[in-house]
């Protein structure tokens, strides 16, 4: 990244005008810790994108399948209560 930052500038004395720009605009004291702060951003972006594409990667716990739902073998008078004790915790709330 230095580098393509290096590149950028025709000659020398860009590169010591913006290096010089920076300290004033940050103090000689920030610039350190302007370095640093950019640094442990740019690691914790890397470190969440990588975690991204592991979530990616994983299999889905989520059902897909969009058959019919199974229906279960309940008697008529299973099936009567059930549906007494849905309608009555319905009434309760």
């Amino acid at each position: 990244m230095l580098l393509t930052l290096l590149l950028m500038f025709d000659s020398p004395m860009q590169i010591l005008l913006v290096v010089v720009v920076l300290a004033l605009l940050f103090g000689s004291s920030k610039l350190p810790q302007l370095a640093k702060s950019l640094g442990q951003s740019r690691k914790a972006f890397k470190e969440g994108l990588r975690e991204g594409e592991e979530e990616d990667a994983e299999p889905s716990l989520i059902s897909t399948t969009t058959g019919k739902p199974q229906l279960n073998h309940m008697s008529d008078d299973e099936l009567d209560a059930e549906m007494r004790r849905r309608a009555e915790a319905r009434a309760e709330h």
